[in-house]
């Protein structure tokens, strides 16, 4: 057994430099024999080989040179055994033969596309490649497989059999600073004017072009909106005149900053949401053919989710999904006497490469709505002039801006003893400078914490 370890570790470094390598065969119970894909190897018996049975002929090829020596020649990967008798039909030899892939080849490969990476182990069986140690990058780690791919064995669903046990190198954890910024200004103009003719004999005459206002007679039984501005009235012997005028302007300024923080690793999602959660009724039907409220919580405000990739020391790849959403009563619904609103949305999807520190700004996302309604009497509301006491006319403009911008950074753990706390320079006042002066902190520099500063047998922080 010694003296095939020693001829085949010289059969290793033979390949490709010449004549295959010979193994002498000298006992009939079964050896061990290692070939690559491509490669082959003299097998000498001490006597002469009458017939050489081989198990798997697609694996490997058997062919006799000399009566006294055997050619095999590894096909495919696999496992395989040959046997041999001589020439009075008695076995004198068995060999199980495992073809690995030819890793060679990879590893010459390896060093000739990446150089840089020196720390890569590769071993191969008959039905796998196995990969250990580290790279550099995940981006070298993709090229690593996808190399190692065409040398591997194939499973039952024609995938190449590799076991990845590489470990990537370097910082894997990526803190997200992002800046939500939102201007939206609204204005609003509305013009109207109603008027309404009641005689003393009880004929009435009336123009309604105003929402909210009722129709009903006499006048005093007419209902008004909040938003009428002024009402006049005139009156004579047997006939009073109303006019109800609704003039409008309104103006709103809305600012949204966010700037939240997050921290992940790669190939992990990290949330965020500064906001909240509306409280929505859902009406369902019970079992006693009635009807019970559930209620199911939409959650609105400045949202983030984001998804990096360390692709090197130098490079991330990130799949970014930034939302800003708020509360809209103007477009609420009512239902079994709950008011809804509704919940207007400003949502980005993107993926983007960058370095190590720098930025993106996602901008653009602008919104411009113009809406004008005019309610008008036929004809008289037509009337240069004289036409505007016959309509009722309303402008509305909406304008919003939104700009996102990242900044993603590879970060490393703190050396929690180098930094400095808020809390750190606080100093708590004493007696007299709480209740006779009124300060909220002391004066003086902060002392550290000593084991005596609590009174009676409570815990507390000891210093080291």
């Amino acid at each position: 057994m010694t003296i095939i370890i020693l001829v085949l570790i010289f059969s290793s470094i033979s390949w490709g430099q010449g004549d295959p390598p010979r193994l002498k065969l000298e006992t009939t119970s079964p050896q061990k024999l290692h070939l690559t894909v491509g490669k082959s190897i003299i097998i000498q018996s001490p006597g002469g080989v009458r017939r050489v049975s081989l198990v798997s002929p697609e694996i490997a090829d058997a062919m006799v040179l000399t009566p006294t020596q055997i050619y095999l020649t590894g096909k495919i990967s696999g496992l395989t055994h040959v046997t041999l008798w001589d020439m009075g039909e008695k076995v004198i030899g068995i060999l199980d033969l495992e073809i690995s892939p030819d890793i060679s080849r990879l590893k010459e490969m390896l060093h000739k596309i990446l150089p840089e990476e020196k720390d890569i182990r590769i071993n191969s069986t008959h039905d796998q490649i196995t990969l250990s140690g580290t790279v550099s990058s995940a981006a070298n780690l993709s090229q690593v497989l996808a190399l190692a791919a065409p040398f591997a064995p194939l499973d039952e669903k024609k995938e190449p059999k590799i076991i990845n046990l590489v470990e990537v190198a370097g910082v894997h954890q990526v803190m997200l600073e992002v800046r939500v910024s939102e201007i939206s200004r609204s204005l609003l103009k509305r013009l109207g004017f109603n008027f309404n003719y009641v005689s003393s004999s009880g004929q009435n005459f009336g123009l309604n072009l105003l929402s909210g206002l009722t129709t009903g007679f006499p006048v005093s039984a007419v209902g008004v909106s909040d938003s009428v501005n002024a009402i006049f009235r005139f009156l004579s012997k047997d006939t009073t005149w109303t006019v109800f005028i609704d003039a409008l302007k309104e103006e709103g300024l809305l600012k949204v900053l966010a700037e939240p923080t997050l921290i992940t690793l790669s190939g992990k999602t990290a949330n965020f949401l500064a906001g909240g959660e509306f409280p929505i009724p859902v009406p369902q039907s019970s079992g006693g053919g009635g009807t019970t409220i559930t209620i199911e919580y939409k959650p609105f405000g400045v949202g983030l989710s984001f998804t990096p990739t360390v692709l090197s020391n130098k490079k991330i790849n990130m799949l970014v999904a930034p939302e800003v959403s708020d509360l809209d009563f103007s477009n609420a619904l009512t239902t079994s006497g709950f008011v809804i609103p509704s919940i207007t949305t400003r949502r980005v999807s993107t993926v983007i490469e960058l370095a190590d520190g720098q930025s993106f700004a996602i901008a653009g996302l602008l919104k411009d709505d113009v809406r004008q309604n005019v309610s008008k009497f036929p004809l008289l509301g037509d009337i240069p002039i004289l036409g505007a006491l016959f309509r009722s006319t309303s402008f509305r403009k909406n304008e919003s801006e939104l700009i996102v911008i990242v900044t993603a950074h590879l970060v490393k753990p703190l050396d929690m003893a180098k930094q400095t706390l808020p809390t750190d320079q606080y100093v708590e006042p004493s007696d007299l400078e709480f209740y006779l002066l009124g300060n909220m902190e002391g004066r003086g520099k902060p002392n550290p914490v000593k084991g005596s500063g609590l009174e009676g047998q409570f815990g507390h922080i000891l210093p080291k």
